[in-house]
This record gives C-alpha cells, structure tokens and sequence, in this order.
C-alpha cells in the first residue's frame, strides 16, 4: 500500500512539479534538482516519493521527471487540483484506513495503521504528523472533516 510520507507537504509537492516544468524542462538529475532547489536530499525525499506513489512524477537511476498526469495538475485551477488530489490520496494510506473508519479519533486511526503493519507514523512525533498530512492533505483536498470530536470521511 502507497503512503503518504509524513514529512510531506503540499506546497513541496508545487515547488517541485514547478521546478520540474519550468526549470528543467520536465526532466533531470535528482541531485541536480536538490543543488538547484537549495535543499537537502533527506528533506527533498518526502515528497519525491509521495508525488511518485501519486504518479505525478517518476524516477529511475537518479533521473527524475514530471508525468503527464504531473502536468495536469500543476497547470490545473484550484478546483480541478483538487479533485484530483482527492482521487489520488484515496488510494493511499491513511486515508485508505480513515476511509474504511469513517469518523475517528487521531488515536484511533494510529492503532488501525499499527494493525495494518503501516508504520511511517510511529515515532515520536507520529500523532503530530497524522494530524499534519489529515489535514494538509485530506481536509485541502475535500476527502476529510475535522471537528472538535475528530475526524469524518466526506463520502
């Protein structure tokens, strides 16, 4: 199952596809975009790896490259951005637990991905980092409600 990877943001998945469009002309080499991107390669892998388990982007030894799919998204209006982001976070855990959950509790939700075997959550600042892609991911996209009681699935 495709993860969301905790240290990812929403904002590094644009800075990238942009990069990815306008700097390089669609393709390069990884380190390459870490020079030109003025970022650390532990910080730049997060978000590599969510866009590719998306399909918005590709790689293969070293080399990366923006898909179609990539494009689409990055020239996409706000609106059409997100329903696609929708569709693509579905597919992919938490949110393929949460969906299974319904409503929940943050807590809740932990020990389902535990049972599951997901473990990119578990460390110290695993609730954190739940809480974070619930929302930056799930709340942005329209797939997820946050109340003062939890978490509801907007079917």
């Amino acid at each position: 199952m495709e993860v969301i990877e905790p240290d990812s943001r929403i904002a590094d998945l644009m800075g990238l596809l942009n990069t990815l469009m306008h700097v390089f002309h669609d393709k390069t080499d990884l380190y390459q975009l870490e020079k030109d991107m003025e970022v650390d390669l532990d910080d730049l892998m997060p978000i590599v790896y969510t866009a590719a388990n998306m399909g918005l982007i590709e790689t293969d030894q070293g080399d990366i490259w923006i898909t179609e799919k990539g494009k689409a998204f990055a020239v996409s209006g706000i609106t059409a951005r997100k329903t696609m982001l929708r569709a693509a976070i579905s597919t992919m855990e938490p949110f393929v637990t949460a969906s299974k959950m319904g409503e929940f509790e943050l807590k809740d939700l932990m020990e389902e991905l535990e049972k599951s075997g997901i473990n990119k959550y578990n460390s110290p600042s695993g609730y954190h980092n739940l809480e974070v892609t619930l929302i930056e991911w799930g709340v942005y996209s329209g797939l997820v409600r946050k109340s003062e009681d939890g978490f509801r699935i907007v079917k």
